[in-house]
């Protein structure tokens, strides 16, 4: 399937977990405004993670607020049960994407068709201590591979450096089977970090602290685009 973007090219994804709940509208507008390329959002079921986030309501709001395409991270037990609800209709010339963990499922190959059967991007998520190799047979079936630079469950945790490792992995296996997946990471990323994940092969850079937390969130979008380019 693939995203209308080669893996060249870096994405900026920021992640509304950090924003300012009370100003959602304004809050993803700006960061549309400020050229992010898509809108994270994080589902966290209290069981996954300790945390509890939003649901479908929110990501409903969101795609009203937006005409980028979403990433849905799925942080929650049985994904495949739960995630038809969550996608919001289509409303650009982008796919929606739907992320989930491989720790979290039983039946991955039939979770990733069947987010492809609703016309959505498939996305699989690793923790920091799942090693890549767990992910191998299904990197052909994958359009994003997201590589958890913390542990996931709660934003504002500092970049693990130890992660660079597989990142650089994930793209030297990319390289040798020809394939077309995205590189994905979240968790502590600023504009040092998202630089180093870049060097290391990464294309898609989630941040949510180091843009909804600052001041001016778009010249934080701008600045972490800038040392991926």
């Amino acid at each position: 399937m693939g995203l209308h973007l080669d893996h060249h090219k870096s994405l900026v994804a920021p992640s509304i977990l950090a924003c300012d709940f009370s100003q959602l509208g304004a809050e993803v507008g700006l960061a549309t405004s400020a050229g992010a390329d898509r809108i994270h959002c994080d589902i966290m079921d209290g069981h996954f993670v300790n945390n509890i986030s939003f649901g479908s309501v929110i990501v409903q709001a969101v795609a009203r607020s937006t005409e980028l395409p979403l990433d849905i991270h799925l942080m929650i037990d049985s994904p495949q049960h739960h995630f038809p609800g969550l996608i919001p209709p289509s409303t650009s010339s982008f796919f929606h994407s739907v992320i989930f963990h491989i720790e979290a499922s039983q039946c991955v190959s039939e979770t990733l068709r069947s987010i492809h059967d609703q016309r959505c991007l498939a996305g699989l998520a690793l923790n920091p201590e799942t090693p890549l190799f767990e992910a191998f047979p299904f990197l052909v079936n994958l359009d994003l591979l997201l590589i958890m630079t913390v542990y996931p469950g709660s934003g504002g945790q500092d970049f693990l450096p130890e992660m660079l490792k597989k990142i650089r992995a994930a793209a030297e296996v990319r390289a040798q089977k020809r394939l077309g997946f995205h590189i994905a990471v979240d968790g502590g990323i600023c504009v040092e970090t998202a630089a180093k994940c870049h060097l290391a092969g990464a294309n898609v850079f989630i941040s949510g602290t180091a843009i909804f937390g600052t001041p001016d969130p778009l010249s934080a979008v701008h600045s972490i685009r800038s040392s991926v380019t």
